[in-house]
């Protein structure tokens, strides 16, 4: 299922060249134009398809994948729980650079072709005649004015380029050969460059040039960037750029977009609507160009309405804002009439839900106390997995500790069941060892300072099921004498506070990437990202290369670092396995997170009509982008019922 990738680290120059470029096109089919835009098209305000469409437009054999031929037509009604969850839009619509199919293998998307030389050197060819939504030529001088005017500008990038493309402190050399060819070196191999194109959440290194110089100090009138400044109500010409430089938040409607949805919605409403960009890149074989659906609504709701509106027909498409527990109440309302279907996907995260004990956490004994490996065993083996399973999931789920699937090469039941059984004797005695043997009158244990031991764990308060499974292991910690408080606070808040060594412990899904392979970077193992909820501060030191943050200072952490290190550097599939199976290991030894369980069905909601719709696939945001991986620009609605 993986074999193609985990090649591509071996492959010779010519072998990835031609694993990452599509088969000979033959001539293309008849195209058709889209009643979307016959009017536009009829009255000369845009030009026909063929004119629209790249030279070598990307074509999609349905057939060849088990799908249905569609056509063109309707809206899709969708929800989420945020105004800022708008850029969903560029998560599910899923256009790349290259992108994974539903095979994880990397294929060019909105390129047409990549050469690898030994992840030194990447060539990437674009598609001549490929133009953003506004119908402007999408060129490398887009990749040119990123790197340039923006990636290595200070007043717009402080810490300068993303992380993924420094390695070992060295930048790439970045070249333009022509308007469709940019190449990206290093003397140091970069392995996970191709992968982190793929991302849910995309580096974008590349931006609408034609748009954005218009607020560029460099390219600019003075006189008038001024005054947009001014108009804008911000302090300077970056801000201003940055504002509206927003590629992954999707809420600036201006903005030129690949994606195959562009932003029709000015401002912050609560339907945002998003229109078919008529110059996506994508047609079937049929010669109808791609997206299917041509408008989608998105609607913003209370959390705790999704599932709700979902039972009354409200939305042909969900699987965000919904959980486990609504699967009884979605089943009904299919039962009773509804004109959707439920389907249950698996979860693709280490874990379902995961505590995250704060190494950096602010106070100096609160810390030195969770940098115990005695303590967090000791946590772990006080949480009875198989009630809250019984409780939460029906038994449906996987208890254990935090690792990989078992769709993962690396998948080993025992680090699943590493300091995962419900040993409540065990927990005390390892408190015990740790010095923490003195108890108040109501057996809560004391700190080394004198003051109880009272975890604060803090939540984003999204998930019913999260605050369900804390209520649990409040009672069981009560029986190794911790207490535990659970402090639900808004998710942007929560990861602030964490960042800042503010908060304690938090809870969170388990890694994003449950199903790694040996191409895929396992840099979420090593204290590389504030991300990892345990250690934000280590992350911190390497993302801003020591300028923030603190240096990794225990054995485990260190040795992480060294193995991440030697994958960077890895140049066979068994090196790279030997490393992922190694930091494995230690977090199962180490517990830096403390799953739960994993493996929980996710409902999606599908309306009866909508077409192209796996039955089974995997609801992960990486990789697969939840839905963006199975194309929902191939779903259509169907005319019958």
């Amino acid at each position: 299922m993986f074999d193609r990738p985990r090649r591509f680290a071996l492959m010779s120059v010519a072998a990835l060249a031609a694993a990452l470029t599509p088969l000979a096109a033959a001539a293309l089919p008849p195209l058709q134009e889209s009643s979307f835009w016959q009017d536009e098209v009829t009255s000369g305000d845009l030009p026909a398809v063929a004119d629209r469409l790249p030279d070598a437009p990307l074509i999609v054999d349905l057939a060849a994948k088990g799908r249905e031929m569609g056509h063109q037509g309707g809206t899709l009604r969708t929800m989420v729980t945020r105004s800022k969850d708008i850029r969903q839009m560029v998560v599910y619509g899923y256009a790349r650079l290259v992108g994974y199919d539903e095979q994880y293998n990397l294929t060019p998307d909105l390129l047409e072709s990549v050469e690898n030389e030994n992840n030194r050197k990447f060539t990437l060819h674009l598609r001549p005649g490929h133009k953003w939504s506004d119908g402007v030529p999408f060129t490398s001088a887009d990749f040119a004015y990123w790197w340039q005017d923006v990636a290595n500008n200070p007043e717009l990038s402080p810490a300068g380029p993303p992380d993924f493309l420094r390695i070992d402190g060295e930048l790439p050399q970045v070249s333009f050969p022509d308007d469709t060819t940019v190449v990206y070196q290093w003397s140091a191999p970069n392995p996970s460059f191709l992968q982190t194109l793929a991302q849910a959440r995309p580096p974008f290194i590349f931006r609408p040039a034609h748009f954005l110089k218009q607020y560029h100090v460099k390219y600019a009138d003075p006189a008038t960037l001024a005054e947009a400044v001014e108009e804008a109500r911000v302090k300077s010409w970056a801000a201003l750029h940055n504002k509206l430089d927003n590629m992954y938040k999707y809420d600036n409607s201006a903005l030129p977009t690949l994606q195959p949805w562009m932003n029709a919605t000015s401002g912050k409403k609560i339907r945002q609507l998003f229109v078919r960009n008529p110059y996506y890149h994508r047609i079937d074989t049929n010669g109808l160009q791609l997206p299917y659906i041509d408008v989608i609504e998105m609607e913003i709701v209370a959390g705790g309405l999704v599932a709700a509106k979902a039972n009354a027909g409200e939305t042909d498409l969900q699987g965000r804002g919904l959980d486990f527990r609504d699967i009884s109440i979605l089943r009904k309302g299919e039962a009773d009439g509804g004109n959707y279907r439920t389907l249950l996907w698996p979860t693709g995260v280490a874990s379902q839900i995961a505590i995250y004990p704060n190494l950096n956490y602010n106070d100096p004994v609160w810390r030195d106390v969770l940098r115990d490996v005695r303590v967090r065993r000791a946590l772990s083996l006080g949480i009875d997995r198989a009630t809250i399973n019984r409780a939460l999931y029906f038994k449906l789920a996987k208890p254990g500790a935090m690792t990989v699937l078992p769709k993962s090469p690396f998948f080993d039941p025992a680090l699943r069941d590493a300091w995962a059984a419900y040993d409540p004797e065990q927990a005390n005695a390892l408190l015990d060892a740790a010095g923490l043997d003195k108890r108040q009158g109501n057996g809560v244990r004391l700190l080394p300072d004198g003051r109880p031991m009272e975890l604060t764990i803090e939540t984003a308060g999204e998930r019913q099921e999260v605050e369900n499974a804390l209520q649990i292991i409040t009672d069981t910690w009560r029986e190794i004498g911790v207490r535990l408080v659970m402090r639900p606070l808004d998710r942007d808040i929560l990861r602030n506070r964490v960042y800042s060594g503010n908060s304690m412990a938090s809870v969170w899904y388990g890694w994003d990437n449950g199903i790694p392979q040996p191409y895929t970077s396992p840099d979420y193992l090593a204290p590389r990202q504030q991300e990892f909820l345990a250690w934000p501060k280590w992350g911190q030191y390497y993302q801003t290369d020591g300028e923030a943050g603190e240096a990794p200072d225990i054995e485990p952490a260190l040795r992480l670092m060294r193995l991440a290190h030697d994958w960077d550097q890895a140049s066979t599939d068994e090196a790279r396995s030997t490393a992922w199976r190694e930091m494995l290991k230690i977090h199962a030894d180490q517990v830096f997170g403390i799953g739960i369980l994993a493996e929980a069905p996710q409902p999606i909601v599908v309306n009866k009509r909508l077409r192209n719709v796996p039955e089974k696939g995997l609801w992960a945001w990486d990789p697969g982008a939840h839905f963006g991986i199975h194309r929902p620009d191939e779903f259509f609605f169907a005319d019958d019922d």
